[in-house]
């Protein structure tokens, strides 16, 4: 099955940058859907970014502008650069991913994904 590993998080201040990585492993199948999703205490679980293999990306307002998400499909990894951060950033975040069987473009909600890394602290201060 798909294992996906997350590093990249750590300590910053405001206004600082962090590159967080998902490194996916086992068999991905030709469509999916990979995310990036974050959770901090008292809040429930937000979807930061979806990516489809196919091309559509979509942000959540919040990060728009700051956050940037990449793929390098050779050594398959997920990227998400985050620049211009905020105390509101800090949170848990997780990548996660779902094989798609058909060929649309659309991805699901949180509740959808099938595959969730262990998550990677980021702290904003």
């Amino acid at each position: 099955h798909v294992q996906l590993v997350e590093s990249g998080g750590g300590s910053v201040e405001a206004g600082g940058s962090l590159t967080l990585s998902c490194v996916a492993s086992g068999d991905i199948y030709r469509r999916y859907c990979m995310s990036w999703f974050r959770q901090s205490p008292g809040n429930e679980r937000e979807e930061v970014v979806s990516m489809h293999s196919d091309g559509p990306t979509t942000y959540t307002d919040s990060v728009k502008g700051r956050f940037t998400v990449s793929e390098d499909v050779d050594r398959r990894t997920l990227y998400l650069k985050m620049d211009n951060l905020k105390s509101t950033d800090t949170a848990m975040y997780y990548c996660a991913l779902v094989r798609r069987t058909d060929r649309s473009r659309s991805c699901p909600s949180g509740a959808g994904y099938t595959f969730w890394g262990q998550g990677t602290q980021v702290t904003v201060s």
